[in-house]
Formats: structure tokens, sequence, C-alpha cells
């Protein structure tokens, strides 16, 4: 019999081989010939990549410390725009720079505690615009510090040309340093000045020398964000401007009960006075750079330390006061002691004038006027009212955070 399958073996061969060749044309789109990675008419590019934004802190992010900064950077492209503003009603929009290739740009300044934010960015780059927002929100402080006080801040108000800004705020400043670098001063006729930390929660600030005179003086305090202490943020931004009026220049010697009043380098009224009659420390006049604080007609003046009855007890009403310490010192009407005036020192320690010169002084003067006087053994103490101008500027300034 004949081996049939040896018949058909041959044809099955033949297909295989056939197929195979089909196969292998079907799989080649190029060229002949050409292997892979050809760069042949029919190969097809990869795609130029979009830009990559990234945003810190990361979306999402809550409890983020205010003093922390934003950073925005992109690859594959450059920044176009960058936006972080706080939500809410006069969100502020936050402050930030490029660098120079325009691939990061990072914020300037503190972050407003207990606030959600907003980051918007947009991107440009070969391979087309990217745009990316994102959302974090700053942690609530668990103390928040706030300015109880500035002085000088009354409205329309002009003061002396040795007026200091006082400021107190409302809990105890652990981090003077960061808090002293949020309270600036600029002054319309610039001069050296530094700031004194009378103690944790009292910080003033003094020129070197008198401000010159007639000019507006721009103090604020950027203290929202700002570190303060451990676990205290500033929460709120302040800001007030001092008007400088003339220099006034009352000078006073106790020796020749003799007062010369100057405005602006010019004598405008000589008055005759008495001083303290310094039979106890007391009762003597302090020599030294004074500085007219407030006034009062009348002002009820009674004798410290001691109740009625008591050797050295007085109570007086006395007309047209200006307080110029801190220790019962004032410039006043005294008509009892006019017959003095001039030739004597009968008082308590104020500085006695004719009623009406003490009237004029009383309506001229303004807070901050600068009263000097001389001729007695008790030195006005730099802590006893304003007398802040009895230190020198060099040891003054020794108070301040950021000198010391």
């Amino acid at each position: 019999m004949r081996d049939f399958s040896q018949r058909l073996r041959a044809p099955l061969s033949v297909l295989a081989v056939v197929t195979a060749g089909v196969l292998t044309a079907s799989c080649s789109n190029g060229t002949p010939g050409a292997g892979p990675g050809s760069t042949g008419k029919g190969a097809s590019a990869a795609p130029t990549p979009l830009p990559v934004i990234q945003i810190s802190p990361v979306k999402g992010a809550s409890k983020v410390r205010p003093e922390k900064n934003v950073v925005v950077t992109a690859s594959n492209g450059e920044l176009e725009e960058v936006t972080v503003q706080a939500e809410g009603a006069g969100g502020k929009v936050l402050e930030g720079e490029f660098d120079a290739g325009r691939t990061k740009w990072v914020s300037k300044g503190p972050l407003k505690p207990a606030s959600d934010y907003t980051v918007s960015a947009r991107a440009t780059g070969k391979g087309g615009p990217a745009t990316v927002t994102s959302s974090f929100t700053t942690l609530k402080p668990a103390q928040e510090l706030r300015i109880a006080d500035i002085t000088p801040n009354v409205k329309g108000e002009t003061v002396g040309v040795g007026m200091p800004i006082m400021v107190r705020f409302d809990q105890p400043v652990a981090d003077k340093k960061t808090i002293e670098k949020a309270l600036q001063v600029t002054a319309e006729k610039p001069v050296q000045g530094a700031w004194r930390w009378i103690d944790d929660k009292f910080a003033i600030y003094r020129p070197a020398k008198f401000w010159p005179a007639h000019q507006k003086i721009r103090f604020t305090a950027e203290l929202e964000g700002v570190r303060a202490g451990k676990n205290m943020y500033g929460v709120k931004n302040y800001a007030t401007t001092m008007r400088v009026g003339a220099a006034w220049i009352s000078s006073v010697d106790t020796r020749t009960h003799q007062m010369v009043v100057r405005k602006d380098g010019k004598v405008v009224q000589r008055m005759a006075i008495s001083a303290g009659k310094a039979t106890t420390r007391e009762y003597t006049t302090t020599n030294g750079v004074h500085l007219t604080m407030e006034r009062g007609s009348p002002v009820t003046m009674i004798s410290p330390g001691k109740k009625e009855g008591d050797p050295g007890y007085y109570k007086e009403v006395v007309d047209h006061a200006v307080r110029i310490s801190n220790s019962g010192e004032y410039v006043h009407s005294a008509p009892w002691s006019v017959g003095s005036q001039g030739r004597a020192n009968v008082s308590h320690g104020c500085v006695n004038a004719r009623p009406d010169q003490a009237k004029w002084f009383y309506e001229n003067f303004h807070r901050g006027d600068v009263v000097k006087i001389v001729g007695t053994n008790r030195a006005l103490e730099w802590n006893n009212g304003w007398g802040y101008w009895q230190m020198s500027f060099k040891q003054w300034k020794k108070g301040s955070a950021l000198n010391g």
C-alpha cells in the first residue's frame, strides 16, 4: 500500500513557510530592512511633556505655621503667574518672588493665622500650558498677640519734638527680636532712633536727638502672623501717624528763678517762677530733661504718703496745671506764691508761675514738649514719667532686642 502520510507532509510544510512569510510582512510598516530605533518616515515620536507644577504646603494641609513660606515650583516649563490669597472678604494676596529662571516662586512675609488660603499657579512650556489650584489652612494660635495701647494716638493731635512712641502689648512677648523687626517708624525727616523694652509688654521708641520739627512720623506694626513666643502669634496689624509741631523748649533755672520758653529757637515767653523749697528730697524739683505729659484745670494735689493731720500734709487745688513727671511735678498757676516768684523757691517741688502766664503755658503746650530744669541736686530718673531723655542714646539702645 502507498504511504499516505508522506504524501500529506509536503503540502503542510509549504503552507507553514508561506504563512510565516505572510506574518513577517504584516508586522513591518517601515522601509525594508529598517530595524528598531529607526527614524524613518513612518516612526512615531514621543509627545513633549506638559509642565509639572508642585505646591508646598500640600493640598489640604491644615495647621500650617504662619511663618512657613509658600513655595511653588515648575519643571518642564516656566511659571507665568502665582497667586496666594486668604479666603473671605478682603482676603489679602500674599507677596512673593520668582527666581531668575521663573521655575520657583517663594512667598514673602508671614501668613495670617487661622485662615484658609487658595494657591493658583500657571506655567507654560514646549508641551503646552498647565494650571494647578490648591488650598491649605493655617493654625489657630494658642495665644493671640495684640497691641493694647499706642501713645500718641489721638486723632488730630500735634506733639512736641521730644515725644516718644510707646507701645504696650496685651501679652508678654518672648521673641522680642522678631516682634521688634515688625515695628517700623518712618519719618519725613529721618533721624537715628531705637526701641527699648521696658518690660515684656512695653516697648518705647525715641530718636537719638529730638525730632526735627514740623513733620509727620508713621508708625506701623506688621504683627499678623509674626511669632511672638511658643504657640503665640500676632493676629492684627496696626498703623498710626504722629504729627510733630514746632520745637517748644522751656528752660527753667531754679537758681535764678526764671523760665524761658522758646518756639523754634525764638524766645516767646519769659516767666518768673518759684521751684521746690528743697527742705526734703520730695520737695526738691528734679534736674534734667522733662516732657510735658498731660494737663488739667483744676488739679487737686495731695502730699504723697501722708494723711490729714500728719506733719507736712497738704491738699491744694490748682489751676492750669501741666504735668512734667510722675513724682508730682507740674508747671501750674500759684497766685499764693507770686511774691516769691523770681526771688525764692517755696513750692513742694512744682514750678509755680503767675496765673496769667501759667494759663498761657497751659494753652500752648503739647504732649512731648521739652522742659529742661537745672539748679538742683536731685536728678530726674529716666523712668520717672517720660524722663527717657535722661538716658544717653548709647545706653538707651542697649535695651533694644536687635542691638543686645
